[in-house]
């Protein structure tokens, strides 16, 4: 089908050795036949999605991105972990299939999973869809339904209680958060000190709630079926997933939602299709989040503040990468302009919060 995801041209810069991952996966998966050709997944920003494609067999390859890395990210083994651990109790995670720690077959640490074709959303939805307003309503609260199911999994019971520390876990992040951002300031780029010292004076104690946090979700990290396009079939990118309060999970998911009457350069960044007409808007993304939880939602403005930070913070050390030189990846010149209006998004957050 013309919707369902391809790959594309391996990037400059980016190619994979395909005679060493072919040798190696044949060692671990001996009836796989013939040569496979490899291609990449274009979008991501950060650890890297590479497509296999054997005859008769298609497998998805996951490594860090090159060049410079901060520390503790990108950790190939800790996604490999989460997705086999979770996928029984939340069945939209890829089966993950093998991890390799030899760092000489590609030069870095990589698992490989099964793929799941399908259709993932990215600026726009697309006109052979054909979606009427309700539809994407549709659409729109069940992306909702699986954070909120993903909030709900029994993470100790599928053997993930260790994956994170959640007493505190607020503190650590704004604390965290702030020393990341400040090791990745290039010369142009903002300051945020506002914005931080904000969060530092806002920040909520601990709730008491403690869920499995995707950190990263949003349209493009999640695979529409084919043949039933308002049915959600996989959820990828657990790069960043950890144990902690699920409001701070909600307000990532926040940071990323342009609606359609924001301004013209909030619809610059948008990456997803999230100024569709049947998108429900801000307010009511966070008023269906909270019903469908059973939880109360409130301090929502430091929520999407965090949200806010964090996503520069994370633009932040890829456009390092890019204004040093170790990546030539052309979509990262614009992550600073991008990182600018995200400040000016928080800042705009907090002069509405004081009113």
């Amino acid at each position: 089908m013309a919707l369902t995801d391809t790959a594309t041209d391996v990037r400059p810069g980016e190619a994979l050795d395909g005679a060493r991952i072919d040798a190696w996966l044949k060692a671990h998966l001996p009836d796989l036949q013939g040569t496979p050709n490899i291609r990449q997944f274009p979008g991501g920003a950060s650890n890297l999605t590479y497509l296999l494609q054997y005859p008769q067999r298609e497998l998805v390859l996951r490594r860090p991105p090159f060049g410079h890395k901060a520390r503790s990210a990108h950790d190939m083994g800790r996604e490999f972990r989460i997705l086999n651990a979770l996928r029984p109790a939340f069945a939209y995670c890829p089966q993950a299939l093998l991890h390799c720690t030899d760092e000489a077959i590609i030069g870095a640490e990589f698992y490989v999973m099964e793929r799941v074709e399908g259709i993932i959303l990215r600026t726009d939805l697309p006109e052979a869809l054909n979606f009427d307003p309700s539809s994407t309503r549709r659409l729109c609260e069940s992306f909702i339904d699986r954070l909120v199911e993903l909030h709900h999994v029994d993470y100790v019971a599928c053997g993930l209680g260790d994956l994170g520390k959640p007493v505190g876990y607020v503190q650590r992040q704004v604390g965290g958060w702030s020393e990341r951002y400040d090791q990745a300031r290039t010369p142009d780029a903002p300051a945020w000190n506002t914005v931080k010292s904000w969060l530092r004076d806002k920040q909520p104690p601990d709730s008491g709630r403690v869920s499995l946090l995707h950190n990263d979700y949003r349209f493009d990290n999640v695979i529409l079926d084919p043949a039933d396009p308002l049915r959600i079939i996989g959820v990828l990118d657990w790069e960043l997933a950890t144990l902690g309060d699920p409001l701070m999970d909600l307000g990532n998911s926040l940071a990323y939602w342009i609606e359609a009457d924001d301004p013209a350069p909030l619809q610059w960044m948008r990456r997803q299709p999230s100024d569709a007409p049947g998108m429900l808007s801000r307010e009511a993304f966070v008023a269906y989040y909270a019903q469908r939880a059973g939880i109360g939602v409130s301090n929502m403005d430091f929520y999407r503040v965090y949200g806010l930070f964090r996503l520069a913070g994370i633009i932040q050390q890829i456009y390092f990468r890019f204004y040093h030189g170790q990546t030539a990846d052309p979509r990262f010149a614009s992550f600073i302009h991008m990182n600018g209006l995200l400040e000016q998004m928080g800042l705009q957050v907090i002069e509405q919060s004081r009113l």
